[in-house]
């Protein structure tokens, strides 16, 4: 990570379908405009023109459309995008950059659920992000049938055709919350996982917590 990307900070929102990420990171972007910081909201696959455009291969029709490792592959080349034309320019401009997804969903959709082998998720990382990482990731956790029952729901009610990883096999799922809970577990500390199935303004103030004290650690605090 470049000194000039040190002057933003980077927040991810990780967690199973359904977990509530886009509503905490609205509430989250609120309050921290309210407190006066420069604030960029975005997510994965897509927050770039190119990486929107895979998003839409990626998200929608059958479950097994793609290989796990051309998922892999794909996924990257979006992230890439995503780094250089959005993630790494908001912070060279001191924003907190709050995002819906990053590279641990990759490890756990992918590897965890997929069985995609670790060590090749790793060397892609290396090569296309390098030693750049969250300077924090909030992991959304749920038993997996509340998480799947508010997907599918949302899906429903907002006509959405982007429900590839929700029609996945139950068994999936359990890989994938096991996986996202055995990142943080591994994490050193940049994950921290939070209860999502209590009310939107219980987690949201849990969040605060969390985000608020990283971000005296690091300084940056109104």
């Amino acid at each position: 990570m470049t000194s000039d990307r040190d002057r933003g900070t980077f927040i991810t929102f990780e967690g199973g379908e359904g977990a509530g990420k886009t509503t905490q990171i609205r509430l989250l972007a609120d309050r921290l405009r309210a407190g006066g910081h420069d604030v960029v909201t975005t997510r994965e696959p897509g927050g770039a023109t190119g990486a929107d455009s895979i998003r839409a291969l990626l998200v929608s029709g059958a479950t097994d459309k793609w290989d796990p490792l051309s998922e892999c592959l794909l996924l990257f080349a979006a992230r890439r995008e995503h780094l250089v034309k959005t993630i790494w320019p908001a912070m060279e401009q001191g924003a907190i950059v709050l995002c819906d997804r990053f590279a641990d969903s990759t490890l756990a959709y992918q590897g965890y659920g997929h069985n995609v082998p670790i060590p090749f998720i790793e060397g892609l990382y290396a090569s296309v992000v390098g030693d750049f990482e969250p300077d924090l990731t909030l992991i959304l956790d749920l038993e997996v049938s509340v998480g799947l029952g508010r997907a599918i729901s949302r899906n429903t009610s907002a006509a959405s055709n982007e429900d590839r990883f929700e029609k996945m096999d139950p068994a999936f799922h359990e890989r994938l919350r096991a996986g996202f809970l055995e990142i943080a577990r591994n994490s050193g500390g940049r994950c921290v996982v939070i209860d999502a199935d209590r009310e939107p303004d219980t987690i949201a103030a849990d969040i605060w917590d969390r985000v608020s004290e990283r971000l005296s650690d690091a300084g940056a605090a109104a």
